[in-house]
């Protein structure tokens, strides 16, 4: 551990003593790139720093221990130092897990309904109002794009983005199906039904190397409607953007301006076809993707939200909380929070 923290500990000072050279300064990009990698090893580089002064404070106590009048004292320090030893070595581990590249980037979520018909749709709207509300407490901005509304109330299907601070890191553990256990509106009989919505989630990428040709692509405008589609029976201006050869499909109509959703519509394109093209590679080679706790595929069931006993089980982890009524409310952190501890945890065991 100690040699991988020297090497990070020489790089922040290279990159010091690069961000001192005129050459350097001069190029605005070679600057903000060391910049950002500085920014990123700080906090392992400070906690190093800190844990090198604590080994340092043992091997100082071990030294008093061998005088009789400070023999006392000494035993206090070595017992209160290896005890902080412990703590910021188990911390230095974690800051050593390599990072997700895309913790820090804003998402574009999809929801839709899925096994059982209306009540389906109408649990989509559920988790679309979560998680706007856990986006809300976050500080994060939500911007539906696309909607599909369904017959009795919530979406068959509702694409938006969420931009904020940290917003992958948090939802990246959201994609799959969602199950819910209650007696729906329409049930006559008072009877419990299962129902179930998907959910996937995407980190926002920017200037993707994927090559999208013209003759591949299939575009319709049409009359937008529902959220940001107030000139709806006005004008063409929703998009609706195929991609032929792989038959991927987005739609934008958030905007009046028929320009800024084809825009829109091309940027979540080339983010669907980059989410595609890692999840085909990783399917290859056998690899677990999106985290180590659930391997991200839409069809995989994640969890379930059972209304009669206010409970919410996430069955990757098996945990459960008792407050269903609050987490519908997007009070996710107890959830959220578990499967980031869990995913550590087993990281930190070489799972």
């Amino acid at each position: 551990m100690e040699e991988r923290l020297e090497t990070i500990l020489n790089r922040y000072k290279e990159i010091a003593v690069s961000l001192q050279n005129p050459e350097v300064m001069a190029d605005f990009n070679q600057v903000k790139k060391l910049s950002k990698e500085q920014s990123d090893l700080e906090e392992t580089v400070k906690k190093y720093e800190e844990y090198k002064k604590i080994k340092q404070n043992i091997e100082e106590a071990k030294t008093l221990m061998n005088d009789p009048e400070l023999k006392e004292m000494a035993e206090i320090e070595l017992t209160e130092n290896n005890e902080k030893l412990e703590n910021i070595t188990h911390e230095l581990e974690i800051l050593l897990i390599p990072k997700d590249e895309n913790d820090g980037k804003n998402v574009i979520m999809e929801i839709r309904g899925a096994a059982g018909g209306d009540e389906a749709n109408i649990f989509a709207g559920d988790l679309l109002r979560m998680y706007t509300y856990y986006a809300e407490k976050n500080g994060w901005k939500i911007e539906i794009t696309h909607q599909v509304e369904g017959a009795s109330g919530g979406f068959a299907t509702v694409e938006c983005m969420i931009k904020g601070e940290n917003v992958y890191s948090k939802l990246k553990y959201e994609s799959g199906a969602h199950r819910v256990q209650r007696v729906p509106v329409t049930e006559t009989q008072g009877r419990v039904h299962t129902s179930t919505a998907t959910v996937l989630v995407m980190p926002e990428v920017e200037d993707v190397d994927i090559e999208i040709k013209e003759t591949d692509l299939k575009i319709d405008v049409y009359h937008s409607s529902g959220a940001g589609g107030q000139s709806v029976n006005t004008s063409n201006s929703a998009v609706r953007i195929t991609h032929l050869p792989t038959n991927t499909v987005v739609t934008c109509q958030n905007e009046r301006s028929q320009m800024k959703n084809k825009d829109m519509a091309m940027k979540l394109l080339k983010i669907k076809l980059y989410d595609k093209m890692i999840s085909e590679k990783e399917q290859e080679i056998g690899y677990e993707r999106k985290s180590k706790v659930g391997s991200g595929d839409r069809s995989e069931k994640i969890r379930t939200y059972n209304y009669p006993q206010n409970r919410v089980t996430d069955h990757r982890i098996n945990f459960s909380v008792m407050a269903l009524d609050r987490v519908m409310d997007g009070d996710l952190d107890s959830i959220i929070e578990a499967l980031i501890t869990e995913d550590l945890r087993r990281k930190l065991a070489g799972e």
